[in-house]
């Protein structure tokens, strides 16, 4: 209940009001700006935004990193509505002690509780097993990927973490085992240094040393992709560079020692980055434009004789 007879109450993330004989209004009145219970609503509203972006952030953090999940820890937050809506169909995995999963028994996850989950297998049955530990697999190492893909779209499932259409790279069956760089997105223009690592940040890829990065554990190993993005002055005119993998002393890797999922999220970044650069219309685009409108003047002249 706030002043004047008001009552005030959280619609997912609005903010409702109703007057003292209980009309619904259609905003919040201008008297109720500094309410203590209109300011203690907004700021509750505010914390389940945060809140919600950091349960989807952890997610994809063990999904990227390929982390075990204590089975307890998903009990403990899953009564959490923010955390269950977060987990509620993501495809998982049981691992053995030796910390593989069987990707023929994965499914959509419905329920975890102490010691079991509960999932949608692919045959479409409902099933609790036991469980000490799961992982998220990463797209890129789900055999049947495609399968499940098909299968959720048939169950109308709707992830709220990007797993299963998350974009994947696989590597090229004639990559170069001894090489060290990947060059397919260099060459990227930007007018601006600042404008390319606007976009790294956005995307979630902090800036070191002039490289946007992207960190991976992968069989507990953690592996860096390193994207060229400039350090020169901010204003000044850049472009994409090589994409290069290295270990966690920074040392260079060669494209044989780098894993699936380090190729994937690696080679995501640097084809964002250069989706972003400026397109400039090739000359040989403006020399058919001329002929195009050259032809289209002499129609023109012909129509007129």
């Amino acid at each position: 209940m706030a002043s004047g007879g008001y009552e005030v109450t959280l619609r997912g993330s609005d903010l409702i009001a109703r007057n003292a004989k209980g009309k619904e209004l259609k905003s919040v009145p201008s008297a109720l700006r500094d309410d203590p219970v209109v300011t203690g609503l907004r700021q509750l509203t505010e914390w389940l935004g945060r809140h919600e972006v950091q349960c989807r952030s952890d997610i994809e953090r063990w999904m990227v990193r390929s982390l075990p999940v204590p089975v307890g820890v998903l009990a403990d937050v899953w009564p959490d509505e923010t955390w269950r809506a977060a987990l509620t169909d993501l495809v998982v995995g049981v691992l053995d002690e030796d910390g593989a999963f069987d990707p023929d028994e994965v499914g959509f996850l419905r329920d975890a509780s102490a010691g079991q989950i509960g999932i949608v297998n692919l045959d479409g049955d409902t099933v609790r097993l036991p469980a000490t530990r799961v992982v998220i697999p990463h797209p890129v190492t789900l055999p049947d990927l495609d399968d499940l893909r098909e299968f959720a779209a048939d169950l109308g499932v709707s992830q709220s973490v990007d797993q299963l259409f998350r974009q994947i790279f696989v590597r090229p069956a004639d990559t170069d085992p001894a090489a060290r760089r990947i060059g397919e997105y260099s060459g990227g223009k930007y007018a601006e240094l600042r404008h390319l690592t606007a976009r790294a940040t956005k995307l979630g890829y902090p800036v070191r040393g002039g490289n946007a990065v992207c960190r991976v554990f992968e069989n507990g190993v953690a592996v860096e992709a390193r994207s060229w993005v400039g350090s020169d002055d901010p204003y000044y005119e850049t472009e994409t560079g090589d994409l290069v993998f290295t270990d966690r002393n920074g040392t260079s890797l060669t494209l044989a020692e780098v894993g699936p999922v380090a190729w994937s999220e690696g080679t995501r970044m640097a084809a964002a980055l250069y989706a972003g650069r400026v397109v400039e219309k090739d000359e040989d685009e403006d020399a058919a434009d001329d002929q195009v409108a050259d032809a289209d003047e002499d129609d023109d002249d012909e129509d007129e004789d």
